[in-house]
């Protein structure tokens, strides 16, 4: 059996590709830097993070973005006649009036190891563009966001040619559905031709508790497209609801107590080198009673099959998403299970796990030096929506531990460095080591924000002493978060209370879209130019 989720942490709408005998997935980043990340497996069981398409600096600006804007939604496919692998994605800059101010880029590659080329433009109309392949025609299909008041959010999905040689859209958009079901909020549209039949795959019922997977099909491309009449394949919330027009994407309402995974949906079909179905598709594990999603998205898998009379639908003969479903019917390829990721920091060159926030992991702000290990050019504060210098990682259990090793001595009020745990520039924790006037010197302490109302737990700072390095870590057990630290990498202190992970998630306060990473990081807002170095990043899962 393979057991949800397959990827866990932030990795929300997964879309899989096989080639051959290898399948891949590629999932969302946001505001994270690099972007687009892509994932391997042999057996759609086992996962590994190989690379992120979007990598150099001249494919992604970042800087100014708020939370969950930036990369969107990705779309890999594979023309066999080209031979080469194709991802279609959006770049949201701001989602403000229920506006969505976007563009849809196209990128293509050789190697889905890269290097991936400049980022071409399609449009702007909507998010989710996906690309299909049909004989010498490649089509783009698009949720046109709808702006106007009065009008059903988001839109209408079109279809549109797409001229791989002049790259640029040919004709005018064909609308092809406004919905599979009435579940409103439709987005994610995915077209792929099976028999006589295209089936133009959607999702419906927004992003949060009552998220689905919904099939529609036709035997013209450009449609009319029927609904299966038994209504979503996968879903967390299997009874039907009509709220078209409703603009609530988290519909808390439609939680489902018996769903072993919340909010099932934004699809993606494969069919294995053996001919079987599987839907990838995103879920979330929230914190009860509170429904937060401190992991946010992850990728989960169902086994599916196509029907007598040709639908396709989960083998189970429902359409509530489980935790575990049938393996396929190839050879396993297990991984050797890693719970401990012990990085000793030796070159610039980031370990491909970790990610930067906004800017890229190039440039004077990051350096090495042996004996002291990665070092950070302080910049920006954690509020900042511009240059910060922050690496992170995604945290991938409710029960984990994180440290690092970290040589800072701040010379102004305005430097800190130090381990943060991080959902956005407005929710976060983090202990830090900065100078104290009211300490009389190097001092560590725990600052956060939450919903941009910044704390400072004075109550619990301590004295360091000067000139020495110090350890940090910090532990989580579902919902208590704790702090610790030692000077000597044997003995530990706890460093103030049990803080509340919960509210690194995206429910929380009205916050979307991504889920908690865990790193370091190191400011200064005086000279810019203060380093703090840090010997090694451990993080282990229980």
């Amino acid at each position: 059996m393979i057991h949800n989720p397959i990827i866990k942490g932030c990795n929300p709408d997964p879309s899989i590709l096989r080639v051959g005998e290898d399948y891949y997935i590629a999932t969302s980043t946001f505001e994270w830097n690099p972007g687009l990340a892509l994932y391997h497996s042999r057996d759609l069981q086992h996962w590994e993070l190989t690379n992120y398409a979007l990598n150099e600096p001249t494919q992604l600006n970042l800087i100014g973005l708020n939370t969950a804007m930036g990369i969107w939604a990705p779309c890999l496919t594979y023309c066999d006649k080209r031979k080469k692998f194709y991802l279609v994605y959006s770049f949201v800059y701001n989602i403000q009036g229920q506006h969505f101010d976007l563009d849809n880029y196209i990128i293509e590659s050789d190697s889905i190891a890269g290097p991936w080329s400049a980022p071409t433009y399609i449009n702007s109309t909507g998010f989710d563009p996906s690309l299909f392949h049909e004989d010498e025609k490649q089509w783009i299909v698009n949720l046109v966001w709808e702006n106007r008041e009065a009008y059903e959010h988001p839109g209408y999905i079109t279809l549109q040619e797409w001229d791989m040689n002049s790259k640029c859209l040919i004709g005018k958009p064909k609308i092809i559905s406004r919905g599979g079901t009435d579940r409103g909020c439709m987005e994610a549209p995915h077209l792929y031709k099976r028999g006589n039949y295209y089936y133009l795959m959607t999702a419906e019922g927004g992003t949060g508790y009552g998220h689905s997977v919904v099939i529609s099909r036709s035997k013209n491309i450009n449609g009319p497209y029927e609904s299966d009449p038994k209504g979503v394949v996968i879903t967390s919330q299997p009874n039907d609801f009509n709220e078209r027009g409703i603009d609530d994407c988290y519909k808390f309402h439609q939680y489902n107590p018996d769903a072993e995974l919340q909010k099932a949906g934004h699809g993606c079909l494969v069919e294995t080198h053996a001919g079987e179905l599987f839907i990838v598709h995103l879920c979330a594990r929230p914190f009860l009673p509170e429904l937060r999603c401190m992991l946010g998205r992850e990728v989960a898998i169902q086994k599916c099959h196509e029907t007598q009379d040709g639908w396709i639908r989960m083998i189970t003969g429902d359409n509530l998403a489980r935790v575990t479903t049938e393996s396929p019917s190839f050879e396993k390829f297990p991984k050797n299970k890693i719970t401990t990721i012990n990085r000793f920091f030796d070159s610039v060159k980031l370990p491909i796990e970790f990610q930067t926030y906004r800017i890229p992991a190039t440039g004077e702000w990051l350096s090495f030096e042996k004996g002291k290990g990665l070092g950070l050019k302080g910049q920006g504060s954690l509020f900042s929506t511009r240059d910060k210098s922050l690496i992170a990682r995604r945290v991938q259990s409710f029960n984990f531990e994180a440290s690092t090793s970290m040589f800072f001595s701040p010379e102004n009020i305005h430097q800190s460095a130090g381990l943060v745990v991080y959902y956005s520039a407005i929710n976060f924790y983090y202990l830090r080591v900065y100078d104290s006037e009211s300490m009389e010197g190097k001092t560590l302490g725990i600052m956060l924000s939450n919903l941009g109302n910044k704390k400072e737990i004075k109550e619990s700072r301590i004295k360091l002493p000067e000139n020495t390095s110090v350890t940090l870590r910090v532990t989580i057990d579902h919902k208590d978060l704790q702090f610790w630290y030692s000077l000597d990498k044997k003995e530990w202190f706890k460093i103030g209370s049990i803080l509340d992970a919960t509210i690194l998630s995206d429910e929380y306060g009205g916050q979307k879209f991504t889920g908690t990473y865990v790193g370091i990081f190191c400011q200064d807002l005086y000279t810019k130019h203060k380093i703090a170095y840090f010997e090694n990043f451990a993080y282990q899962d229980f």
